[in-house]
């Protein structure tokens, strides 16, 4: 497989990266960063309209997204990008830590976030991580994001978008394995907690994000809490407990 995405076999080599960001010297910085460790940066963007077009014209891998961009913010950039399908994954530059802008963007479907005082050795892993298919924010760092800024009360969901799947494409434990997911654990941790091999685990978490067309364990996530499956503050619906 060698569409966008794909893992490469020589081990990430030939990686295009498009660089979006309003400040030159930012995109400098990451373009000079990338590039000494052979990751190839095939376009910069100042805005997010122009992001957009750089993704249609170059088709990256991965998509380092500002998102407080002028004209088309970082976030409806992003929510431009997914929709068309074509494998890009975004990864999302922010100042601060927890911005609740961040929030929307993995709605948006971006597949993590970073700050932007990230030393090069992690922005080089971080990109090659979200290009190999996982998601960069652990799923309990994805957690603390959506209790602190996910709707809380019906008024509140129904004043924004909602994220529509159907969850009745799951078998029994694929519900059970999401909203376990959802809380925070790990495949080591779920195995231990369902009773199964940690490749069973894997296999359920692949299959999952398969029938719901997920593009990885962040947005298994969101997806839990938009649905309802789990609630801000306690665990999936049905569970009996909730995590210590």
């Amino acid at each position: 497989m060698t569409g966008p995405g794909a893992v490469p076999a020589d081990g990430g080599a030939g990686l295009r990266v498009v660089i979006a960001d309003d400040q030159a010297l930012v995109r400098t910085g990451f373009r000079m960063i990338l590039a000494a460790d052979g990751i190839d940066v095939v376009a910069e963007a100042a805005d997010g309209a122009d992001a957009v077009a750089a993704v249609r014209r170059t088709c990256p891998d991965v998509v380092l997204m500002d998102i407080r961009m002028p004209e088309t913010n970082g976030i409806e950039a992003t929510r431009q990008i997914t929709a068309a399908g074509g494998g890009t994954r975004v990864l999302i530059l922010t100042t601060y830590d927890l911005d609740h802008y961040v929030y929307a963007a993995l709605t948006a479907g971006a597949s993590g976030f970073l700050l932007k005082d990230v030393s090069p050795e992690q922005l080089t892993a971080s990109v090659r991580l979200v290009q190999a298919g996982d998601a960069l924010l652990a799923p309990a760092i994805t957690r603390r994001l959506i209790e602190r800024f996910a709707p809380r009360d019906e008024a509140r969901t129904a004043a924004r978008p909602a994220v529509h799947r159907d969850l009745s494409q799951l078998t029994p434990r694929e519900l059970e394995v999401l909203g376990l997911l959802a809380t925070g654990l790990s495949n080591a941790e779920l195995a231990e907690r369902l009773t199964l091999s940690a490749a069973t685990v894997k296999t359920h978490v692949a299959r999952i994000l398969s029938k719901l067309n997920l593009r990885d364990r962040v947005q298994a996530v969101v997806l839990a809490y938009e649905t309802g499956l789990v609630s801000a503050g306690r665990g999936p619906l049905g569970s009996g407990d909730s995590a210590p």
